[in-house]
This record gives C-alpha cells, structure tokens and sequence, in this order.
C-alpha cells in the first residue's frame, strides 16, 4: 500500500540525510518526496510517498517524530487532502501533429511553456493520476526529456498538522 507522510521540520543542513536515512535502513524505497521552505521562516516541510505495511510505516513514523529537528512526522490520507504532482515533457513536434498535440494539451490542461522552432516544453500540474494520463497520451509523440516533481500535499478544511 501507498503511504504519503509529511513531515514538518527545522530547515537544518542534514536533516534530508537523516529522514532519507531511516527510510533506507529500514529497507523502504522511496517512491517520491518533495521539500520546501514553508510559511513560517526556518521551517521545511517534506512529503514522502513510499510503499509498505501500515504496522512497519506507523513504526517509521514514530522514529521519525524522535529524530533530532524533526517537529512533527504524520500520515496524510488521500481522501482528506488535496494533492498535486508537477511535470516538464520537451517533445519535438512534427507539422503534420500539430494540431494533435494542441488538443492534447487542452484536454489534459497542460501549457506550452517554451517553444522554439519545432521543440515544445510543456507543463502539465495536477493529482497523480493526472500526471500519468499525460504522460501516456504524449508517449506516442517525440519525448525529448521529461522530469517529474514527487507529491505535494495538504489536508483539507482548518486541519493545521505542521504546528
């Protein structure tokens, strides 16, 4: 099963070390995870996505909540957040597709970016499988490169879990 864990902490050199650290030693992959700088200035905020038991990952949680500048570590559920993936396809567009490509964007709402000559950089934002949708209906087209970002993640309504 999946799991998406946040955890709020001090934005400290070494702290990505020692949270990646206990994911690796406890033989977790990690599937994606995405940090950043919060609203509160010192304070990062990480989203994990990793798959596991529920028992194991409550356990992991837990060290987590007791590793040095970590504040806060929980279990975010999908049906109670809103969740967002962000990602950058480079396609070289043949004249003949064009027009293709343009209904393509449009209905997985992505954007063109950047174009020059026959070379598109598109940005496609939305849930996971939003994500994955697009990159399915590009397939067939000339991917030049893509990056994808890991999962970012709040809950829903007044829930406030980082303080």
């Amino acid at each position: 099963m999946k799991h998406t864990i946040s955890v709020y902490c001090d934005d400290t050199p070494g702290v990505l070390t020692r949270i990646s650290g206990l994911f690796s030693r406890r033989g977790f992959n990690i599937e994606s995870m995405s940090v950043g700088h919060t609203e509160i200035p010192g304070k990062s905020r990480f989203t994990i996505v990793v798959k596991g038991d529920d028992n194991v990952l409550e356990q992991v949680r837990k060290q987590l909540q007791k590793l040095i500048h970590v504040i806060r570590a929980w279990d975010i559920k999908p049906q109670l957040s809103v969740e967002r993936e962000h990602a950058l396809l480079k396609l070289k567009v043949e004249e003949d597709k064009r027009g293709e490509l343009l209904q393509i964007i449009t209905a997985v709402q992505a954007r063109i970016i950047d174009s020059t000559e026959d070379i598109w950089i598109l940005e496609v934002t939305g849930n996971s499988s939003m994500v994955d949708n697009a990159f399915n209906l590009f397939k067939n087209y000339n991917i030049l490169e893509s990056i994808r970002t890991g999962k970012i993640a709040l809950e829903r309504g007044s829930v406030l879990n980082a303080r």
